[in-house]
């Protein structure tokens, strides 16, 4: 690693820890010529993501700016946030990881995906479900929005809080 400072290229690391939800490594490092310290952030190893298995049987790496693009396309002239956007695909990347295969067929990632953009935004679902599901004509558009106008919104919360122990009515 090069100093920033001096540009010497023996630096060492004086401390160590994971940052960004495990997602990257923070490192605290000093030079060898100069003294300086500085942090630097490595991306931690994309190894752990498994390989997508496409419908035609071949196989890719899963690439998380493609992921993104698609669920951008969904969502194109749609009022959610870019917060919520990234979250969502962090959240499926994490599924990904977490999910302890070396591959994943695509049609599940793409139910994650699916998932995730009903509770983002219903018109940004349908559309992904209509390239998706690969819809041949109006009414499978008609079964998809019937089908969820039958089942509960994702986004409403209607379970019933639990109240605390000892307080009253009011609090």
């Amino acid at each position: 690693m090069q100093c920033p400072f001096c540009h010497h290229a023996e630096t060492r690391v004086i401390d160590s820890r994971l940052a960004n939800e495990g997602e990257q490594v923070r490192r605290r490092r000093e030079c060898a010529a100069c003294g300086e310290r500085f942090t630097t952030y490595e991306s931690a190893v994309d190894l752990a993501l498994p390989r997508i298995v496409k419908r035609d049987g071949s196989r890719e790496t899963f690439s998380v700016d493609k992921l993104r693009a698609g669920v951008m396309r969904a969502l194109e002239k749609r009022p959610v946030e870019t917060v919520a956007i990234d979250a969502a695909v962090d959240r499926i990347r994490r599924r990904l990881r977490a999910n302890g295969e070396r591959e994943i067929d695509s049609r599940r990632l793409g139910d994650w995906v699916m998932e995730e953009l009903r509770r983002l935004d219903q018109v940004a679902y349908i559309r992904f479900a209509s390239v998706y599901r690969e819809f041949e004509d109006v009414a499978a558009f008609r079964q998809e929005i019937e089908r969820l106008e039958r089942e509960p919104d994702p986004r409403d919360d209607t379970r019933p809080q639990l109240g605390l122990p000892g307080l009253g009515e009011d609090g």
